[in-house]
């Protein structure tokens, strides 16, 4: 890392904490005085933590434990933060009658509306395997037809597959898993779209023909 990147930390420390602040009220002309705008302040941020941890473990020598540690409790915040903002993106399609279905821990659900039924299929990262056998089940749906309630294999609720740490990947079809070097966060950066797209495929090469809306790609 170069000399003057101890400015770089700082700035993360700094930002991080005032973005988390920010994220949880509701912004007043003095915070966009001292930031420009939280756009703008999320920008920055989200490249200098690329830089940084593209660094590893070159830690300016000026950092102390103390700094270290202050800025794992406001990332650790701001990931929360974050967490629940993309969960955001598969809440309150229709139908509306249908729960948010549970997104799997190590995992991730992509869902999608078609003919007024929710589908959504789980998929689990690598290393991670399916509690029960659901290889030719790729989707579990929620419409008028099931009550409003969620087809699953687990008893009531919107849990709709648990992805459990495993050596082989067998229970669920090849389709299902994130490859090894891309997990569900990484596929929903860079690939979203075409990750979504691809779900619908997988719906029509079932039969499940018409207006495919409301589409999303959530991880735990």
């Amino acid at each position: 890392m170069e000399p003057n990147s101890t400015s770089t930390w700082m700035f993360l420390l700094a930002a991080v904490s005032v973005f988390a602040a920010v994220s949880v009220s509701e912004p007043s002309d003095d915070t966009f005085k001292n930031c420009t705008s939280q756009t703008q302040l999320f920008e920055r941020l989200s490249a200098d933590l690329k830089e940084a941890a593209e660094s590893g473990e070159n830690l300016p020598s000026t950092w102390s434990s103390q700094q270290s540690a202050r800025l794992l409790v406001s990332t650790r915040y701001l990931k929360d933060l974050l967490h629940k903002h993309q969960l955001k993106d598969c809440q309150l399609a229709e139908p509306k009658e249908c729960p948010a279905a549970r997104v799997p821990e190590n995992g991730g659900l992509v869902c999608v509306t078609v003919n007024h039924t929710r589908y959504c299929k789980p998929l689990c990262n690598y290393g991670y395997d399916f509690g029960f056998l659901r290889r030719s089940r790729l989707f579990e749906e929620c419409s008028n037809q099931t009550r409003f309630k969620w087809g699953t294999q687990y008893i009531g609720g919107n849990r709709l597959a648990v992805c459990n740490v495993a050596l082989t990947q067998i229970s669920g079809a090849q389709s299902a898993y994130f490859p090894k070097d891309r997990d569900c966060l990484t596929t929903k950066s860079q690939l979203q779209n075409s990750f979504i797209q691809s779900a619908v495929a997988e719906l029509q090469s079932k039969g499940i023909e018409g207006d495919a809306h409301e589409a999303c790609l959530v991880c735990g």
